[in-house]
């Protein structure tokens, strides 16, 4: 059993990285040494080029009939409540020009209150919500709005390092026009402490790109005695484009 080192380690490897990176990294690095697992995780070799159209002659399809109003509320759909904190997440997915982008199905998929996920991968000792699957999806309106209702997600260890814990997130998946387009990418909550020892979120150079990926607190979207509200929006392309990721964890 290889032994872990220690977060000091990480963090000084974190710390000469940034200090030799550009101004204009503002996408995760594929290869980041302090993210263990990336090193053997990441493509090494150029990308195969495929044919898009044909491609889609194959691929699914997706519509309003096909994505239900309800699949975007996490909190229902089981026999009892789920456990923890309930949140809305809402914001605008928009192009490089500002324009939204109407029809974007939008998935997401998270671990529960307690930093578990429904998954037989994850077997750290904290308890699964029988409640709470943790996964959603909607399409976007005509003004590029998406909105989830959910349970805010805990911290969860993980053994990229001695100590390891990532900060709170929501995986999110979305499509462009067709499924040979996808961007996965996370949203972070504002003021996790665990921001600056987190090897996957500080992959990415830029700290102007870092904040990119964390919410805002929205008292509009709160509900008085039901929820508190956090606003995201997601840019598709352009120089303020949201930082998207190779392998989600």
């Amino acid at each position: 059993m290889s032994i872990l080192v220690s977060q000091r380690v990480i963090s000084e490897e974190i710390e000469k990285i940034h200090a030799g990176a550009q101004a204009s990294e503002t996408q995760p690095r594929l290869d980041f040494p302090p993210y263990r697992s990336a090193v053997l995780r990441h493509p090494v070799r150029e990308p195969r080029y495929a044919d898009p159209e044909g491609a889609e002659l194959f691929a699914p399809v997706f519509g309003p009939a096909d994505v239900d109003a309800l699949e975007s509320d996490l909190t229902i759909g089981s026999a009892g409540e789920p456990i923890g904190s309930r949140i809305v997440v809402r914001g605008r997915v928009l192009d490089g020009n500002g324009r939204p982008v109407r029809c974007q199905l939008v998935e997401i998929w998270q671990a529960n209150a307690a930093g578990r996920y429904v998954h037989q991968r994850d077997q750290h000792p904290a308890p699964l919500d029988p409640n709470f699957t943790g996964a959603g999806r909607c399409l976007t309106d005509d003004m590029g709005w998406y909105s989830f209702t959910t349970i805010k997600p805990g911290p969860y260890p993980w053994h990229n390092h001695h100590n390891a814990w990532r900060p709170a997130h929501i995986h999110f998946s979305l499509f462009g026009i067709g499924f040979t387009q996808r961007m996965i990418t996370q949203m972070y909550f504002p003021g996790d402490p665990l921001f600056a020892l987190d090897p996957i979120y500080q992959s990415i150079a830029s700290e102007q790109a870092r904040a990119r990926l964390v919410a805002a607190y929205d008292h509009d979207s709160s509900q008085h005695d039901v929820l508190l509200g956090y606003r995201w929006d997601i840019v598709l392309t352009g120089r303020r484009a949201t930082p998207v990721e190779d392998d989600d964890a």
